[in-house]
């Protein structure tokens, strides 16, 4: 967790550090820039009040008078004549010759900046024109000592030093509170996948709010709900699978070692050789079912759907197994419209009613009676087999289409069932973009639907 909060924590330290300094760079050019322009105006606006006075009384005394208040206070004015010649000062005039000298000959009424560079200059000065009737007559340079206004700014970077270090305090504190409530997630996420990795599906990650990391937080708990069905499905399927395999191999085995051992008569080594083949065909046909069943799962199983005439093949199914229905006395009942069509591999479409009528044979009794009936609605077909068999239980209906499952849990011989031709008649049903769906009731019989997109 501390790597996590650590590399976070710095990551937003540069980031709101960048950006504070930033905005501390902007904002200090900003108000020093502001602070020396108001002194320059506040200057310049003293130096347009003294030239106001001397425009009305531009006599020795106004000049004296003038120089005498600016000595006491914090700039200093130097009045000149129109030719540059110095008639007041409050202070020692040499000091400002250089800057009195280079000022320009036309200066606007409002007056102009003389010298702004505080940065490096002694002053920074005005000067206003002095103007009688319309003639110029003289000059008021202002000038202030840069030494306060560095002082000024000094006092002002101190503030902002100030500030800086409150904001990097506050900064830092946010981010570690923040970096761990970011981190605590994660690091729960990535112990929960350290967990499922190691076989423990029983993780569990709380799921608070509508963001992205409960939205991570829901699928990594899935994903464990997910890998546990698999898990759990394929130690079935393994359990199942040695099971169905271990049966037929120990007929096979058991009968053949009898008939390779005893003397036997020929009636009795036909019948034990006819046990071998029926247990050899099982077990083919659990391996062929397998195989199909690992094919859907690659993707690798092909459809080939070509436009079906579905009356006529509905009729030629049930020309096909009325023998075998005859042979158990049971009737088999046929309701399909004229001139229907869907798009369908014929080949798996009778794999699927053979399946499902072989279900209805095997478990119906003598007697009764299966319904398969063909329909329409709107743009569907709709495919039905009912039987009047025993029915299926209803704490059983849920699992029915999975592989391997039995309602028979005994699984006797006499039925033959392997549990896998309900799961393959439903990976069929998919594959063709169809819908599969099964009622039941004990005593009653069962009902299968299938919907299948029609075709004109």
């Amino acid at each position: 967790m501390n790597k996590l909060s650590i590399k976070l924590g710095i990551i937003f330290f540069l980031i709101i550090f960048g950006l504070v300094i930033l905005m501390f760079f902007f904002l200090h050019s900003a108000l020093v820039d502001s602070r020396i322009e108001e002194e320059l105006l506040s200057l310049q606006a003293r130096g347009n009040s003294h030239r106001a006075i001397l425009e009305k009384h531009f006599d020795a005394d106004t000049i004296s008078h003038v120089t005498l208040m600016e000595s006491e206070a914090n700039t200093d004015v130097v009045i000149t004549d129109v030719s540059g010649k110095i008639l007041g000062s409050s202070a020692n005039s040499e000091r400002f010759k250089g800057y009195i000298l280079k000022s320009r000959f036309n200066i606007p009424r409002k007056g102009e900046v003389l010298e702004d560079n505080w940065k490096h200059g002694s002053f920074i000065s005005t000067v206003s024109p002095i103007e009688i009737d319309g003639r110029s007559k003289g000059r008021v340079y202002m000038f202030q000592d840069t030494e306060s206004l560095h002082t000024l700014i000094k006092r002002l970077n101190g503030n902002f030093l100030l500030a800086g270090i409150i904001a990097v305090c506050l900064t830092l504190i946010i981010i570690v509170f923040l970096s761990k409530a970011l981190a605590r997630p994660l690091i729960n996420m990535k112990e929960a996948t350290y967990q499922i990795s190691r076989g423990n599906f029983s993780v569990s990650l709380p799921q608070n709010g509508d963001d992205e990391l409960s939205d991570l937080a829901h699928s990594i708990s899935r994903l464990a709900n997910d890998l546990k069905y698999l898990k759990q499905e394929r130690i079935d399927f393994l359990a199942s699978i040695s099971h169905e395999l271990r049966t037929p191999l120990t007929y096979i085995k058991g009968y053949a070692d009898i008939v390779h051992r005893r003397n036997l008569s020929i009636e009795d080594r036909d019948k034990y050789l006819n046990i071998i083949r029926e247990e050899a065909n099982r077990l083919s046909d659990l391996i062929k079912d397998l195989f199909d069943l690992a094919k859907m799962d690659k993707n690798s199983f092909i459809i080939q759907k070509r436009h079906l005439d579905l009356t006529d093949f509905i009729l030629k199914i049930k020309q096909k197994f009325t023998p075998a229905f005859q042979e158990k006395e049971m009737e088999l009942k046929v309701v399909c419209p004229e001139e229907l069509f869907i798009m369908a591999d014929p080949s798996r479409l009778e794999q699927i009613i053979f399946n499902l009528l072989d279900n209805a044979i095997k478990y119906s009794p003598s007697g009764s009676k299966t319904l398969l009936t063909v329909s329409t609605k709107k743009k569907d077909v709709y495919i039905k087999i009912k039987d009047s068999g025993k029915g299926i239980p209803e704490e059983d209906l849920p699992y029915i289409l999975n592989r391997f499952y039995r309602v028979d849990k005994s699984r006797t011989r006499s039925l033959g069932g392997t549990g896998l031709g309900l799961s393959i008649v439903k990976e069929l049903v998919l594959a063709h973009g169809g819908k599969i769906s099964v009622k039941s009731k004990e005593g009653k019989g069962t009902e299968f639907e299938l919907i299948f997109k029609g075709a004109v």
